[in-house]
């Protein structure tokens, strides 16, 4: 099983991601800021990271920057997530080495779990939803065929045509 990290300053949106990422089968571990994060990164050594840029003591992207400059969190996959939407943001996440940069006002919390699932390469362990019941029939009376009729087989047995 994927352990994941959620690191966001607001406790709030910290629970909320915890509580869904791990209805998906995954383990969590948290942080609260970016100094923190880094700490639980070298102990708990987590398959990817989803983390805020916007946070105390240590930015999400100075966090990074971090992680991907020391050998023990260099191949963590990190998921940046921001208010941020300007480009010269974006492309600094991904200069940085970020796997993916979600804008939280352009994405919910399904699409979040689907790019956890996308980045990790795994399939969402969810149960799928039942088939749908077939529809009720009425009975009905049989149908009659009309017997075939044989059909020659030679030359000889065909009938000739009418005089």
């Amino acid at each position: 099983m994927s352990k994941i990290m959620v690191v966001e300053d607001d406790a709030s949106l910290r629970e909320i991601y915890s509580i869904r990422i791990t209805a998906e089968g995954y383990d969590v571990v948290s942080a609260g800021d970016g100094e923190e994060a880094l700490a639980v990164a070298v102990r708990e050594k987590p398959d990817l990271i989803l983390s805020d840029i916007m946070m105390p003591k240590i930015s999400g992207f100075d966090m990074l920057d971090i992680l991907r400059s020391t050998p023990e969190t260099a191949g963590i996959k990190v998921i940046m997530m921001t208010a941020l939407s300007a480009d010269d943001q974006r492309q600094r996440g991904e200069r940085l080495g970020a796997d993916r940069y979600l804008v939280k006002s352009q994405v919910g919390i399904e699409d979040v779990v689907n790019t956890i699932h996308e980045v990790l390469g795994d399939k969402p362990t969810a149960v799928p939803p039942a088939p749908e019941p077939a529809p009720a029939s009425t009975p009905t009376a049989p149908v009659s065929q009309p017997a075939p009729q044989p059909q020659p087989t030679t030359q000889d047995e065909q009938p000739s045509p009418a005089q």
